[in-house]
């Protein structure tokens, strides 16, 4: 394919963590499979080796580059390596910049060192047994006690759930009059009325920690509520294009993770006396998944420019995640299928390939949602025509 723009720097950053990956946390993998979630000290040991929050500034303990491509970089090695049930960017890069973009310094100040060095993991609680891509559904709400407010509600499907020890919790701040007025709460371990439910079991992502959460009159102080009270529903619509973009970024990854998978085993298996990678139509699937992946991928790096350039829009990081998302279903499934009986095991990566998939199309926004972003920017008054953009 098209080569990629990283820099050197960001090329020495990549082997690091690699090697990081390999030797700290794909040994432990099968077992906290097993056991259902990570050890929080996959967390600790990436903030000791710098790897857990790049981007925040030198005095919380990162490098202050907020370039993207770092964390593509870790995003794709750990879809590579296998290692994508361990949910460290959802930690660095999906929750912690809401504390950038709409919390204040005393907030980054009391939280950061913890997220930065992985003492303290986060989450972010949104979806629930009612509302999950539909948040004017949602029926957690809090209410105005003067020096704190009070939080109700239930969340669900909550990644990071059980080891979070600070998680944002988007609650309904005036649902008689206004169902879109939402406001992002502070909640923490310890907070008297929080409670974690049952941990969830999934059809794949078997060491990422998903759970309930339940939250009965939890006072949470005035300075623990994130930006401006009632401006929650905006903030979350402010962060998903981001989200999104690193969703695209992993499913891409591990989309050509399966390619390799399929190329690898038709390669050595026989069939009727000849390699499986002699036959046409096996010739055929390769081809068009191989342009596919190449074709999304230059697509998602051209909307990690516009990202870092503050130009990325969300009818893109949908059309990405999109995209991206029906792939690595796609890629897992053609890799299942051209392993013949093998792919069904549980003992070939690719098996697993195939159930960690199937849940992209869903989360951080289904597929038919995308579409429904994506046709409304068709059919907008505002659409401009291809042969008149200025590039």
């Amino acid at each position: 394919m098209l080569p990629r723009d990283f820099t050197e720097e960001q090329q020495m950053f990549r082997a690091a963590y690699r090697k990081f990956l390999a030797v700290e946390i794909v040994p432990h993998m099968e077992q906290w499979r097993e056991m259902g979630i990570v050890d929080r000290s996959a967390f600790a040991k990436a903030g000791e080796n710098g790897f857990l929050m790049v981007w925040p500034d030198e005095k919380y303990g990162g490098i202050g580059d907020h370039d993207f491509r770092y964390e593509q970089i870790i995003i794709e090695e750990g879809a590579y390596a296998r290692t994508s049930d361990w949910y460290c960017t959802l930690h660095s890069r999906l929750v912690a910049p809401y504390f950038t973009r709409f919390g204040n310094e005393e907030q980054r100040d009391r939280f950061f060192p913890d997220f930065v060095s992985g003492k303290k993991i986060l989450a972010i609680a949104m979806s629930e047994p009612d509302a999950g891509s539909d948040l004017a559904g949602m029926r957690s709400f809090a209410t105005d006690q003067g020096d704190h407010w009070l939080l109700n509600g239930t969340k669900t499907y909550i990644s990071n759930g059980i080891n979070a020890d600070v998680v944002i919790v988007a609650a309904k701040t005036d649902p008689a009059n206004n169902p879109h007025a939402m406001t992002l709460f502070i909640v923490e371990r310890g907070m008297e009325g929080f409670e974690r439910g049952r941990m969830l079991k999934k059809m794949g992502k078997k060491a990422q920690d998903t759970s309930e959460l339940f939250f009965r009159d939890v006072r949470v102080p005035k300075e623990n509520v994130l930006g401006e009270a009632g401006s929650g529903f905006k903030y979350l619509m402010m962060g998903l294009a981001e989200e999104r973009l690193i969703g695209a970024s992993g499913y891409i990854a591990a989309a050509q993770l399966s390619y390799d998978l399929a190329v690898d085993y038709v390669r050595q298996r026989k069939i009727f006396g000849k390699h499986l990678s002699s036959f046409q139509n096996t010739q055929f699937k390769l081809a068009e998944l191989r342009t596919e992946l190449d074709v999304i991928q230059c697509f998602i790096d051209q909307c990690v420019r516009s990202f870092n350039a503050g130009q990325l829009t969300a009818v893109d990081a949908a059309k990405a995640k999109l995209a991206a998302s029906e792939m690595q279903v796609k890629a897992a499934d053609m890799g299942v299928q051209l392993h013949g009986g093998a792919g069904y095991m549980d003992e070939y990566p690719i098996s697993r390939q195939y159930t960690d998939a199937r849940v992209s199309p869903i989360y951080a926004g289904s597929s038919e949602v995308m579409k429904l972003l994506i046709s409304r920017d068709c059919l907008s008054n505002g659409y401009v025509p291809f042969n008149t953009r200025n590039f």
